[in-house]
């Protein structure tokens, strides 16, 4: 079976809110062996939203909708999804009894507008909500199912694990879902996928996704079966086949970062590390030290981000700096030799350069980078 997540609320369309509740569900989803195959954000319209939940149902089996359950005018997933399907909104005396005891438990006088709240679409079964006064509702069609589940994040994971997931284990086939990401680096997305298209594309079963960024690809592979041994022998041969191609421009198999990876290699070897920064400013060790256990290999270092504190702190001759400026390679191995000699790390990294936006020149232009 096909999912599809509508997440409702204007505020989803800012820059100051995430959409985190369809992340939660997609998890939750996949452990069942369903796929999530897409999300959308739509605003309090109630046309718009109506239209969606319409146009969800004819490509997906379970449509699931979060947020738009409130009392107030711009809480319209009710009416939006009754309008979808052509039924009715009916009171429920019930709901309403529920909602006033939970205003009473918290001794606060309820307001008139949460009494829309109690409205339940025709041939829907509510579903608690112990945590807020919007109760969810689940809507089973032909072959379909509509949840219509609140917002707030509190509210929706006991719901959907109390309420949603008992129902989906006795709606859905076994399925399981196995995952392997592999990360890359060390070469472009187009070289990489002129190197191993010719592998995946043979595969619909595994998916293979590839997702880039700068200095980092991730190849993210997905298998669906019956049972956790054949998702697993399924998505180890697709693996094996493209790890044969790349060789060692793959850092890690399970996904963690290559900061993970670095220092998962340092711990086996008994082997420490120190920082010189300089154009970075310190977010190398936030790199570092954001992985937990990283004071088993992260002995510190120096933020020198000026020629005199190169100086004094590291102890780089100042003829190296005239000679060749801060930005250069001799200054940059300098960093790390004093690096290593001070805090008797194994290894040593240093980084100079010209961030930017201003400050280069044309011998060394913004963007210059020496590692």
């Amino acid at each position: 079976m096909n999912v599809e997540i509508i997440a409702v609320g204007s505020e989803l369309l800012t820059p100051d809110r995430l959409d985190t509740n369809s992340l939660y569900l997609t998890a939750q989803l996949n452990a069942l062996g369903v796929e999530v195959v897409a999300k959308a954000v739509i605003g309090d319209d109630r046309g718009r939203l109506t239209e969606a939940v319409r146009a969800a149902l004819t490509r997906s089996e379970i449509v699931i909708l979060t947020g738009g359950l409130g009392p107030t005018e711009d809480d319209v997933t009710r009416e939006a999804v009754a309008a979808a399907l052509g039924r009715s909104l009916l009171w429920r005396e019930e709901l309403l009894e529920a909602i006033e005891q939970r205003f009473r438990r918290l001794g606060r006088q309820m307001a008139e507008i949460n009494r829309r709240q109690a409205f339940l679409i025709e041939g829907a079964e509510a579903l608690a909500n112990h945590h807020g006064t919007a109760p969810g509702q689940w809507v089973a069609l032909a072959g379909r199912v509509v949840m219509l589940l609140p917002g707030p994040p509190p509210e929706l994971q006991p719901m959907f694990a109390d309420y949603c997931l008992p129902r989906l284990r006795r709606l859905l086939p076994a399925l399981v879902i196995r995952t392997r990401v592999l990360r890359v680096a060390g070469m472009p997305e187009s070289d990489l996928d002129q190197l191993i298209s010719p592998v995946y594309t043979q595969y619909h079963n595994p998916v293979t996704t590839i997702l880039a960024a700068p200095g980092d690809i991730q190849i993210h592979l997905r298998a669906r079966a019956e049972s956790e041994a054949e998702a697993e022998r399924l998505v180890s041969e697709l693996s094996s086949r493209i790890e044969a191609l790349l060789g060692e421009r793959i850092y890690s198999r399970d996904g963690a970062p290559l900061e993970a990876a670095v220092g998962q290699l340092l711990r086996s070897r008994g082997a420490t590390l120190s920082v010189a920064e300089s154009c970075t400013g310190g977010l190398v060790g936030e790199r570092i030290t954001a992985v937990p256990g990283s004071s088993d290999y992260f002995l510190g270092g120096f933020l020198v981000y000026t020629d005199r504190l190169k100086v004094e702190l590291l102890g780089v001759a100042p003829q190296l700096l005239a000679e060749h400026t801060a930005v250069s390679e001799p200054v940059a191995a300098a960093m790390a030799e004093a690096t290593r000699a001070r805090t008797g790390s194994t290894f040593a990294l240093s980084t100079t350069g010209i961030a930017g936006p201003a400050g280069g020149t044309q011998a060394t232009p913004v963007g210059t980078v020496f590692i």
